[in-house]
């Protein structure tokens, strides 16, 4: 039986911690969940929907938009 306080997940980075433009998949398109979400994000701010956005940059947009429409955590 695994050792409960054994959680090596706990310190591995996520993508959220690493700057997009630094992202080996940053130039790919943007998923569909980045879509779904930033076309919702740019409705709410007013703002025009990019659908051929790469991964970074849909990142970064949804950074940006998020501040704008208080959604950032």
């Amino acid at each position: 039986m695994a050792d409960m306080t054994d959680t090596p997940k706990q310190d591995a980075p996520g993508n959220a911690a690493k700057d997009p433009d630094n992202w080996t998949t940053g130039a790919e398109p943007m998923t569909g969940a980045q879509a779904s979400y930033l076309k919702t994000l740019s409705e709410e701010a007013g703002e025009e929907f990019d659908a051929e956005m790469s991964k970074a940059d849909a990142s970064k947009r949804i950074d940006a938009l998020q501040e704008k429409t208080g959604r950032g955590a």
